[in-house]
């Protein structure tokens, strides 16, 4: 079960990183707003850093 979770996080974290990391600073923009839009910011931002917690 931990081995799950840890690659699980790992995952999220990979996924952080590609889609944060190459954007461009227009795209990170375009993102940002439509999570805070959407409301995703809430939920995604706490998990993104639970992960990356995990992850390392």
């Amino acid at each position: 079960m931990a081995g799950l979770i840890q690659r699980t996080a790992q995952s999220i974290d990979d996924m952080w990183h590609s889609i944060w990391h190459e954007s461009s600073r227009t795209e990170k923009i375009i993102i940002a707003i439509a999570l805070l839009v959407t409301g995703l910011a809430i939920p995604v931002i706490p998990i993104v850093w639970i992960a990356r917690f995990i992850a390392k």
